[in-house]
Formats: C-alpha cells, structure tokens, sequence
C-alpha cells in the first residue's frame, strides 16, 4: 500500500492496464541553485557592490562603528536574494516529479498551482543529454513541431532560451545517465526498435501511434558540461 501511494505522487491518475512505472526523480535543490539561478555569480555581484562600497566609505573618512554599521547593513541586504533563491531551489525540489513510464513521460509541477504535463513518446521528436560535474543532469525533450508548449509556464523545467520551440526538461537531477538510459529502453520497446538510438518520428498530435519509418533521431548524450 506504501509503495503504491509513493508511485501515484506525481502522476495524475492511476496507469492505465500494461503501463508501467519505470522511474521518478525530482531536480535537486543544490543543482538548481547553482546551474539554474547560478547562485555564485549572484553572490559575487553582492560582494563587489559591497566592497565598493566600504572602499568608498573609507575613501570619504568613515572608520570604526559607523564603517561597521554600514557593511552590516548592506551585508544583511545582500543576503536577502540569495535566501530567496535557496528557499525557492528548495520549494521547487519539494514540489516537482519528473516520472517515466513505458508509453510516456510526465512532468508534475507547481508550488500555488500544481500541473501535470504528459508528454507521449509519439510526441518526442528527440531527447539529450547534459552531465555537470555534481553528478546531477539535465535531460531535455525536443517536441514535434505540431506540438507546443509555454517557455513562461513550463520554466525553469524548460531547456534555455527555445522560446519559440520550447522544450521541457527534467532538470538537475541526480542519476540523469541512468534515467536517460531508462529513457531510451522505453522508447525502443515503445517503437519497437532494435535499441535505443531512435525516436519514432510521428507528424500528428493525436494519441500515440507505432511509427512506419523511424528516423535516425534518438536519445543522445551530449559531452559531459564541464560546470
């Protein structure tokens, strides 16, 4: 029973008969903070200002207590977005499951308003792979060109900058070659294709279908980011 109320979270209703659960994941909150709201160059933006501002301080005669208080003030400012954006990385973790099945993948997301997105295999034109030196990795999923999403509402568990031709990713997880592995075995057995280096190309947005003619497009894994 424990085990079946684990696998319903982050899915919107039970599977349907022969489907199968083969995966869930969820980005993790340290990866977000550093690859998606690149928290460093925040910090380092702040440490700048603030030492601008000490120098400048000190340049105009202001010493002991009164320099103090200055810094302190303008420390205590510069941690308030970097809380927010630890706070938030951690919301996002605590509120997000990425799940692979054996017909297609989901993507359950939401802090105020949780949605659900399902994404059939017969609607993935392409998927990737991007490692980062934490162990955790971006999977990004190209859609059909028939089939299109929000850059604004799927964000941040949408791939950077593909505004016009969004493509969702599960994002900053941990064990990504795994996953993607996973992936590429569901694709294959879902095609029916010899391995896992091609994606059924479908033209249409209707309910899955068996491609006639699988092209050469598949899971491909992308040189590890040296992040």
């Amino acid at each position: 029973m424990r085990a079946a109320r684990l696998q319903s979270r982050g899915l919107p209703q039970r599977l349907p008969e022969g489907e199968r659960l083969l995966w869930q994941g969820a980005p993790r909150a340290r990866a977000l903070m550093f690859q998606v709201f690149h928290i460093r160059a925040v910090a380092a933006y702040f440490a700048v200002i603030l030492a601008w501002s000490a120098a400048s301080a000190i340049w105009s005669g202001v010493h002991g207590h009164a320099l103090a208080m200055s810094v302190l003030h303008r420390l205590l400012f510069a941690m308030v977005p970097l809380v927010l954006i630890t706070v938030y990385a951690w919301a996002i973790e605590r509120s997000t499951v990425y799940s692979i099945t054996s017909r297609r993948v989901v993507i359950s997301f939401g802090l105020a308003l949780p949605m659900n997105f399902n994404i059939p295999f017969s609607r993935i034109e392409q998927a990737g792979l991007r490692l980062y030196r934490d162990g955790t990795g971006d999977i990004p999923l190209r859609l059909t060109e028939a089939n299109k999403m929000s850059y604004l509402v799927m964000w941040p568990h949408a791939r950077p900058w593909r505004m016009a031709r969004t493509e969702p990713m599960l994002r900053c997880i941990a064990g990504a070659q795994e996953a993607s592995g996973i992936l590429a075995a569901a694709f294959a057995k879902d095609a029916g294709l010899a391995d896992g280096h091609d994606l059924p190309h479908t033209a249409n947005q209707g309910a899955p279908a068996r491609p006639r003619q699988p092209t050469q497009r598949g899971v491909q894994a992308a040189h590890p980011a040296v992040a």
